[in-house]
């Protein structure tokens, strides 16, 4: 979604950011943004350097989250060590507060539902699709064997169809979840209201719903400057990186692309220290 102001320069947009740290947050996707996608998603770690620079940030302005499809119980293992991050899991549907998983009073009433379409998933859908129960959402996943793909969409829209979910189109998976009005875009929307700058870092189809609540805060409020960062890849093609202020080449990335926000703080020694 077009926004009307001028491009952003990265030094600008950083140096807008310094200038208002504590009315500035940042924000980030999890798998293919700071962490890699893998086939088996209970491997990922976050990148070399990612921790760091969250847990730095969280220091430097006002808020520092990750939003992620992934349960909230992952991302606290995960980010066990920066308590000072948020941590919203399943598109939002669960947050996590003061170390406790709390989970939408909509989508609650839906695990029961999703429990069984991910047995029935794990039926009816061939060997090479990985079911992952995250109730309430489930993931089915075709990295193994892409040539499902059309095998898995028509099965989910046939559930979806059946049962009243929603669909969430992925890096080769489908996500199922129950019809409440919760997604990256709400979230990020919610998020920024106290903020007058804010950064969003994705990398997959569900990422476009933040950045639309971005720039949808700057129509309403020009004072308002939110960032936009798409972390390349080959399976979503190009359509989020050409929505997007800046891009990142991969996950890797990310950390220098970071070292250049936090060095730009006065009195802070240079950010590669942050690796020692």
């Amino acid at each position: 979604m077009a926004t009307s102001r001028a491009p952003l320069r990265f030094a600008e947009a950083v140096s807008a950011t310094v200038s208002e740290s504590t009315k500035s947050g940042f924000f980030f996707d999890y798998d293919g943004t700071i962490a890699p996608i893998m086939r088996d998603p209970a491997a990922v770690r976050p990148v070399p350097g990612a921790m760091a620079r969250l847990e730095a940030l969280s220091r430097l302005v006002g808020r520092v989250a990750v939003v992620s499809a992934r349960p909230a119980a992952y991302l606290c293992e995960r980010f066990a060590n920066l308590p000072q991050v948020g941590l919203f899991g399943l598109y939002g549907m669960q947050t996590v507060v003061d170390g406790q998983v709390r989970t939408d009073a909509e989508a609650q009433p839906w695990t029961p539902v999703m429990r069984g379409l991910a047995a029935d998933a794990a039926r009816d859908l061939p060997g090479g699709v990985l079911v992952e129960d995250k109730a309430p959402l489930v993931s089915l996943h075709y990295r193994a064997v892409p040539s499902l793909r059309g095998v898995v969409e028509r099965w989910a829209s046939g559930k979806a169809a059946e049962l009243g979910l929603r669909q969430q189109y992925g890096r080769m998976v489908v996500d199922l979840r129950p019809p409440v009005e919760r997604d990256k875009g709400t979230i990020i929307e919610r998020e920024t209201e106290a903020l007058t700058r804010a950064w969003y870092f994705g990398d997959d189809l569900s990422d476009g719903l933040a950045f639309d609540a971005l720039r949808g805060r700057e129509r309403r409020d020009p004072a308002f400057i939110g960032v936009t960062v798409a972390v390349a890849n080959g399976e979503t093609g190009d359509e989020l990186a050409r929505r997007a202020d800046f891009t990142a080449e991969s996950p890797e990335d990310v950390p220098a692309m970071l070292d250049h926000v936090i060095s730009a703080f006065p009195g802070l020694p240079p950010a590669h220290t942050l690796d020692r």
